[in-house]
């Protein structure tokens, strides 16, 4: 089973401790929604229009699985999403402060999408795994999220359980349903995917992937950050973005100042 819906950090807190996830409510303005979801979108033509291909590095079935990478170039909100308060709050209190963003992508299932591969966000971290998480995944729906439309799909309570039986995941999978707006939060080791979109529109998600500050980003975001990111970016997202150590005042790459 899942967690309810709450707009509480403390309660999230729990739920992700337990469940493994959590699913925060009336986070986002519908100002803020209205533009992340056009700027995703966007992106995606963009893309087509340029020629690029984005790879899922295999976590998609199909090209009906679309991704979006590159995102933080795509339009000063998203700098926004990444460094929410209840963001900060819960990745201190779960994983500690400083920490990083390891990448940003928006995963688009569309109408026939075969959905995804089961996997954990920390697998590249050999086991045993220590005791506490190692990052974080916050996900913000940016269309509804329903049981038809390849809403992600989760195994509650597998990040307390390190090795899982393939066979049985698709028996112990649970659709996030939610509207759009929602910050799903989930712990590096519980099991998901994309779900399949049996539905006649498109499904939107935008998933953030945090890390303490020991482990590199996946993102080489000193190579594919535009200048105007940095230049206008919070010393909390300049932590974020590995350009600034937490504590020293150190700045590294290009000065954002």
């Amino acid at each position: 089973m899942l967690p309810a819906l709450t707009n509480d950090a403390a309660q999230a807190k729990v739920d992700i401790e337990q469940y493994g996830v959590a699913l925060l409510s009336d986070q986002l303005s519908e100002g803020q929604l209205e533009l992340a979801r056009e700027a995703t979108y966007g992106g995606v033509e963009e893309d087509a229009r340029l020629g690029r291909v984005a790879d899922s590095f295999g976590l998609d079935y199909g090209k009906a699985n679309v991704r979006v990478w590159n995102i933080l170039n795509r339009h000063p909100v998203f700098s926004d999403l990444v460094q929410f308060p209840i963001v900060l709050t819960l990745l201190e209190g779960l994983i500690g402060w400083p920490a990083l963003l390891g990448n940003l992508s928006a995963n688009i299932a569309l109408p026939g999408s075969e959905g995804g591969a089961w996997h954990q966000d920390q697998l590249f971290i050999p086991k045993p795994w220590p005791k506490q998480p190692q990052g974080m995944n916050f996900a913000w729906c940016l269309d509804d999220f329903t049981a038809d439309n390849g809403a992600t799909e989760v195994i509650p309570g597998s990040h307390q359980t390190e090795e899982l039986d393939v066979t049985a995941l698709a028996d112990l999978a649970e659709p996030i349903i939610a509207p759009a707006g929602t910050l799903m939060v989930f712990d590096s080791r519980v099991m998901h995917r994309t779900g399949c979109n049996r539905s006649q529109a498109p499904r939107a998600g935008l998933f953030g992937w945090y890390t303490r500050s020991i482990y590199r980003t996946q993102e080489n975001w000193f190579l594919s950050l535009d200048d105007e990111v940095i230049e206008s970016a919070s010393d909390a997202l300049l932590v974020l973005l590995g350009y600034k150590t937490q504590g020293l005042g150190l700045v590294y790459g290009r000065s954002p100042r």
